[in-house]
């Protein structure tokens, strides 16, 4: 798998429905200035999440100013990667974020806007991302968990070298948990 992360595009390369071609969006380093973006992302799109992943809750959304502040801060600290696909006109369409980063390891967590799914976005930006979780953040191991349900993201796990590790539960529903290396 690491030898397959030497043919990835550079971390700035543009991602488009195709996959990584110098086209949109853009896959970038949370920012403060992706606030407004981000929040707007969240909560349009925040009942299709809803739906396959567990909900942030209304507090996320209520104090959503002071927890982006609080996210940058982790960042700078290196415990967790923030990473957004920026359209050219500054709409954000996805995220895929590295949390709890420690000893070589993190967790992978990712989500593509309803009205751009379907387009290969989540798979090449999760391929991306890998990247540079190896060449720029020196991590070994990824851990992601997908509900049974959710088809859609656990294809893309797979297509991005996700193995199979085991089960667990993501909002009281049957999950699967998987390993990248």
């Amino acid at each position: 798998m690491l030898a397959q992360m030497k043919d990835n595009p550079a971390p700035d390369a543009a991602i488009d429905g195709n996959g990584i071609h110098g086209m949109m969006p853009k896959l970038q380093l949370l920012r403060l200035d992706h606030a407004p973006a981000l929040l707007v992302f969240e909560l349009e799109n925040r009942a299709y999440f809803a739906a396959s992943v567990p909900d942030r809750g209304d507090d996320y959304f209520a104090a959503f100013d002071e927890r982006h502040r609080e996210l940058l801060g982790c960042q700078a600290d290196g415990t967790d990667f923030f990473h957004v696909l920026v359209e050219p006109d500054g709409t954000i369409v996805g995220r895929v974020n590295l949390f709890e980063v420690a000893d070589g390891s993190a967790d992978l967590g990712y989500r593509i806007a309803e009205r751009a799914a379907g387009r290969g976005l989540a798979t090449a930006a999760v391929r991306q991302v890998c990247a540079l979780a190896v060449a720029d953040y020196g991590l070994t191991e990824l851990r992601a968990a997908a509900r049974v349900d959710n088809v859609a993201s656990r294809t893309v796990l797979t297509r991005t070298g996700f193995v199979p590790a085991g089960e667990t539960e993501l909002s009281g529903r049957p999950a699967s948990r998987t390993d990248w290396s």
